[in-house]
């Protein structure tokens, strides 16, 4: 079985300690990993921007690179969300786009799918830290990582589902669960203030929680709240999840 590794522009610039935890535990669980280096941006910048047109040569040259794979991961839900939702208008039923968009998977939500969290043996590692766990809107809404609490349905969640496996850890129940963050792409740019309010707000809401560590499948959100802690000098770490699934120190 061949997985493409679709990593997103930013984490491959910024972050990649997360990246290559995503790379490590895909090797880890003996799948063949491959990096298309011909891979570029997914668009999602572009067309969070109104700027659609842009988007077409980036889904093409996506499509082209991945078409191969028999499953493609990645570490960012709302980089999984723009290929599955956004791309075929530029495609028209295109057998080839239709292949990638039932293929391609957050990390979470492959180990939880297809995998299956008790298949998924984490031993060998320990993480001894209270985790609140954000849900990024579009990983949670979009790709149903978790229940969203405005359709009063009971609460499950794919990544707390995963990450129980893991010994030692203390998943910590938050007050608003999932509640935005307030990143939203461009949204965090031409609304700074309210951006800025929103993450306080979801920061608060861990610290009055408790938590040692915040955690989710969206780098992006992450990277939004990490800026605030950050600034204000709190003491709360910020993890992807593949890191916490790999051994933080691996």
């Amino acid at each position: 079985m061949k997985i493409g590794l679709f990593i997103p522009c930013f984490m491959n610039e910024l972050y990649p300690e997360a990246s290559m935890a995503t790379y490590k535990l895909l090797e880890k669980l003996n799948f063949d990993v491959q990096y298309p280096t011909n891979q570029t941006c997914c668009g999602q910048p572009m067309a969070n921007s109104g700027c659609a047109k842009d988007v077409k040569s980036l889904a093409v040259n996506f499509v082209t690179n991945f078409k191969k794979y028999d499953y493609i991961v990645a570490p960012s839900g709302s980089c999984v969300t723009m290929v599955k939702e956004h791309y075929a208008e530029f495609f028209e039923d295109d057998v080839n786009y239709n292949k990638v968009k039932t293929s391609i998977y957050e990390i979470t939500e492959f180990l939880h799918d297809i995998i299956k969290p008790e298949n998924l043996d984490f031993s060998n590692i320990s993480f001894p830290h209270k985790v609140g766990l954000h849900n990024s809107c579009h990983g949670h809404r979009a790709l149903g990582l978790g229940s969203p609490s405005e359709l009063n349905i009971p609460y499950n969640s794919k990544l707390e589902n995963v990450l129980s496996r893991v010994p030692d850890i203390t998943l910590v129940e938050l007050n608003r669960r999932d509640e935005c963050c307030g990143f939203g792409g461009t949204f965090c740019v031409t609304e700074d203030a309210v951006s800025t309010a929103m993450g306080k707000d979801r920061i608060q809401d861990h610290i009055d929680s408790n938590v040692e560590v915040i955690t989710g499948a969206d780098m992006s959100c992450l990277m939004h709240l990490q800026g605030l802690i950050n600034r204000e000098n709190k003491k709360l770490e910020v993890l992807h999840i593949a890191q916490i699934l790999l051994g933080k120190d691996n």
